[in-house]
């Protein structure tokens, strides 16, 4: 199914959470923030909030530097 991840579309699984698509982006641990369709997801509730077809995802990563 394809859903738009970051502005790009993608072809994710059928069954794919929010989950499944940040861990195929980053392996970053924290400083990871995701929403679908323009709404936070909490990061407790990735892996039970599934994903559908032409979904928005959102996924946003905090870049520490000066």
């Amino acid at each position: 199914m394809d859903v738009i991840v970051n502005g790009e579309r993608r072809t994710v699984a059928p069954g794919s959470t929010v989950g499944d698509v940040v861990r195929s982006l980053t392996g970053a641990r924290s400083g990871v923030a995701a929403a679908v369709n323009d709404e936070v997801v909490p990061k407790g509730g990735w892996d039970g909030t599934p994903v559908a077809e032409n979904d928005r995802v959102d996924v946003l990563t905090a870049v520490q530097g000066g």
